[in-house]
């Protein structure tokens, strides 16, 4: 019997790097779902993932508004926010969050800590 891979649910309207963060985390063994907008992510459900990624700087409903509706939700779930505008990286906003990358991130920085994330909810961290 296979275990289910970990669900990284990618939020993020610049497809370009929505389709290579998709790659990056399939190629780490993860089942990566992309979504080009907050509100695309939110009329699939949250249920079923296991880490959301979510650009800060989208059109309507941005990356913090939407980190808040999820943790409202699934409290449990890890959020990773990243950003390519250093001016919006506000360290009060991103209280409650797993992580923060300003693009360009570390692609290996990024994998460790959704890994690390996982065996937290895994151990009951």
């Amino acid at each position: 019997m296979s275990k289910r891979r970990p669900v990284i649910a990618v939020v993020d309207d610049d497809p370009r790097l929505l389709e290579s963060l998709q790659d990056l985390l399939e190629s780490a063994g993860y089942a990566a779902h992309g979504f080009p907008s907050a509100g695309s992510l939110l009329a699939s459900g949250l249920s079923g993932m296991d880490v959301l990624i979510t650009d800060i700087g989208m059109p309507g409903m941005d990356g913090f508004e939407l980190r808040d509706l999820v943790k409202k939700a699934r409290p449990e779930l890890p959020v990773f926010l990243i950003t390519g505008r250093h001016e919006i990286a506000d360290q009060d906003r991103a209280l409650g969050i797993r992580g923060f990358f300003r693009k360009p991130f570390d692609a290996q920085a990024l994998l460790a800590a959704v890994g690390d994330a996982l065996n937290d909810r895994e151990n009951g961290g």
